[in-house]
């Protein structure tokens, strides 16, 4: 397949579901004596008193209720804010940051200061899949995150938390919606989305299908994106249902490198958001082709009790190409750009990487009753064996560019290796969780969890180990619609991967432990307007490139911090979102006094988003919106020597809901970055340290159809 060419089964999938979703129509206007009333919603989830979640365990609880922090968006506001990737969505949270996020690239965050996994920070349904390509949101009825230290609920992952997706199912009522945009510099995308119930309600499936041309703001970083998924459920009896799931995506762009600080010392200057160091002619777009086969079977077996299994296989493959912009060897600077703009290029490839994840959970969920005591129990066991194929890369140098004068260098005439069995991960945990309902007004919440770890890796040692983890927390309820909490909780993560340039490149770190102590309040001010606060100190084992050049764990490092948060509707209105992070986030007892003290990298000390929405009352249908994000200065070097200002970006949107031809149809307009102000959004460490540039100003446009 080429990388400007749609399979014939994507376009053939794409037309039966639009032709579906017109068939409709007829149905619609045939029925315009009882017309269906469209109504349009803000930042504003369910009552919120009624919101719930799994993110916090194994079971649905109200979030008025748990422990932790989480917060998610719905697929309504997805659709609001116009979010068509993870990156969109995660910046009206102030506690998640940017952490290698390359345009074109996988999606890379941080969450309360620490890098996510990619191989396991990222679930469906509650189940591990990498998170080395964008995925897709078609198909998600929520997003959620689970903030901290998330040992228990996920078993291996870093201690900043969880980002979970929850897939769509088959709907109440029958959904046929088309929909449409076009944003940056001619980025066309289209979906559809159909859902419907067989005549006793006991079969119900959901589609989603999309196509996208993409044209990044940054000139030359062109691709496309294909996805399609379906879902179903299936009543068996009243006591039984089976739900199935499948989605496939094709993504090819080519992706945006970062830039190095000039002469090794300064932050760079006169350069644009826009500009493209990956523009070699023998570049190509990095194609990824992802999957995911998911079941879930749940059997009532009384009123109290009942017993699931699930499972989803997730499959991913990439070919991974860059003309790779890394130091300058005029200058001897390893990394850095020489104080001109010249920077040396490297032909970088890796062909037929691919990862095959198989995730297994059995759940036996119920309700106890010992005098006066409530119990909700949860017994479990979970499995997971992921397998990771890669060659020997291509990695050379091919000559020297120019960032305001590129020069075209020729490619290098070696090959990768061929991809075979390098990495496997198998992981068998049993668990039990207990809510304990001493009274009205006082919970206690206890979680604990074995796990068996056994992982192989071909150019390094193994291990095969058992470790336990735990969580408890005490809630304390004054009111029914306000809940206090205090929570300490361990994880466990797997050790670091030395990068290549290392000299113990690709030698794994042993797994390292972290503690998190946390409390926190929230309340529901009515059914429409939560808040919430929580201050948090979580503490783990360090990882960095030492003087010497090698990839150790060594120190710790030290995340204090306090999150507020306020969604929902403030009158009939206005509708608010806001979300403030103040974070103290320190290394120590490293031995070397110029990191001891020093703040972690590509962390701010403060950040903060704020969203409204306002629907104009004089004329039907209208409604304004706008967001302010801030973040502050981060450090980008081990000894704080460079720090990276920090910034504010204002966005305007609005919304329309109208009638077309008796169908009806919602049109979005945003304007992001108002003022068109450069910023450094991004400024990581990773493979020798790299900044990105913020979005310019961005136009998009948008008209959804529901029929």
């Amino acid at each position: 397949m080429t990388p400007h060419s749609i399979p014939a089964f994507h376009r053939s999938l794409l037309v039966i579901a639009i032709a579906q979703a017109f068939a409709a129509t007829a149905y619609a206007q045939s029925n315009e004596s009882n017309p269906q009333e469209v109504i349009v919603t803000g930042l504003k989830p369910q009552d919120n008193q009624d919101a719930r979640s799994k993110a916090a365990g194994f079971t649905e609880a109200l979030l008025l209720d748990t422990p932790f922090s989480i917060h998610g968006w719905n697929s309504q506001q997805l659709q609001n804010l116009q979010i068509r990737q993870t990156t969109d969505a995660m910046k009206y949270d102030a506690s998640v940051n940017d952490a290698y996020n390359a345009v074109g690239y996988a999606e890379q965050f941080s969450i309360r200061g620490f890098a996510l996994d990619n191989n396991s920070s990222y679930r469906k349904d509650g189940f591990a899949i990498p998170g080395d390509a964008s995925i897709p949101l078609e198909n998600k009825e929520r997003i959620e995150i689970l903030k901290g230290i998330s040992g228990f609920q996920s078993g291996f992952a870093t201690p900043g938390g969880i980002i979970d997706y929850v897939t769509k199912r088959p709907a109440a009522t029958p959904v046929r919606s088309i929909s449409t945009s076009i944003s940056e510099r001619g980025t066309l995308y289209g979906n559809v989305d159909l859902s419907d119930l067989s005549n006793d309600r006991q079969f119900g499936y959901r589609i989603n299908a999309a196509g996208e041309r993409l044209r990044s703001y940054v000139k030359g970083a062109d691709g496309e994106r294909q996805f399609a998924s379906i879902a179903f459920d299936w009543h068996l009896s009243p006591q039984a249902l089976l739900q199935l799931d499948a989605d496939y995506q094709h993504k090819s762009q080519l992706s945006v490198p970062g830039f190095q600080l000039f002469n090794g010392t300064d932050l760079p200057t006169g350069v644009q958001a826009d500009m493209m160091l990956n523009q070699q002619p023998w570049a190509k777009p990095v194609d990824t082709r992802d999957s995911n086969l998911g079941m879930r079977f749940e059997y009532r077996l009384n009123t109290d009790w009942s017993a699931s299994v699930a499972a989803n296989q997730h499959r991913f493959r990439r070919d991974d190409y860059t003309a790779f912009p890394y130091g300058c060897s005029a200058a001897n600077l390893y990394p850095g750009y020489c104080a001109n703009g010249d920077y040396d290029v490297y032909d970088y490839r890796s062909l037929n990487e691919s990862k095959s994840l198989l995730g297994s959970q059995a759940l036996l969920t119920g309700r106890i009753v010992t005098g006066l005591i409530r119990h909700q129990l949860v017994l479990g066991v979970t499995t997971s064996r992921r397998e990771d194929y890669f060659g020997d890369y291509v990695y050379d140098y091919v000559g020297s560019s120019n960032l305001f004068h590129p020069v075209a260098v020729p490619s290098s005439p070696n090959q990768p290796g061929v991809a075979s069995l390098r990495r496997t991960d198998r992981e068998q945990s049993l668990l039990a969780q207990d809510v304990i309902h001493f009274s009205e007004q006082w919970q206690f919440h206890a979680g604990i969890r074995r796990l068996h770890i056994t992982r192989n890796q071909v150019d390094a040692a193994g291990y095969d180990r058992h470790y336990w983890v735990s969580n408890a927390a005490l809630v304390y309820k004054p009111r029914a619609e306000i809940s206090t909490y205090i929570s300490t909780a361990q994880g466990l993560e797997h050790g670091g991967v030395a990068p290549f340039g290392t000299l113990n490149q690709n030698q794994m770190q042993n797994p390292a432990r972290s503690k998190q102590i946390e409390t926190g309040i929230k309340a529901e001010l009515n059914r429409d307007l939560s808040v919430s606060a929580a201050l948090f100190r979580i503490t783990k084992p360090l990882e960095y490139v030492n003087d010497a050049n090698f990839y150790v764990q060594n120190g710790e490092a030290q995340h204090t911090g306090l999150e507020l948060s306020a969604q929902g509707r403030l009158t009939a209105q206005w509708t608010l979102g806001a979300s403030i992070s103040a974070l103290q986030a320190r290394q120590q007892d490293t031995g070397n006094p110029a990191l001891d003290g020093q703040r972690v990298l590509n962390v701010p000390k403060q950040k903060a988003t704020l969203y409204a929405d306002y629907t104009v009352a004089q004329i039907n249908g209208l409604s304004l919106n706008g967001s302010w994000q801030y973040s502050g200065n981060k450090a980008y070097t081990p000894d704080n020597s460079i720090i990276v200002p920090g910034y504010q970006v204002w966005n305007l949107g609005a919304r329309y809901a109208t009638k077309i031809a008796g169908t009806a149809t919602t049109i979005r307009f945003n304007i992001d970055n108002l003022a068109d102000r450069f910023y450094w959004r991004d400024a990581t460490q990773a493979l020798g340290g790299y900044l990105f540039p913020g979005a310019p100003r961005t136009y998009r446009l948008s008209a959804q159809f529901d029929f």
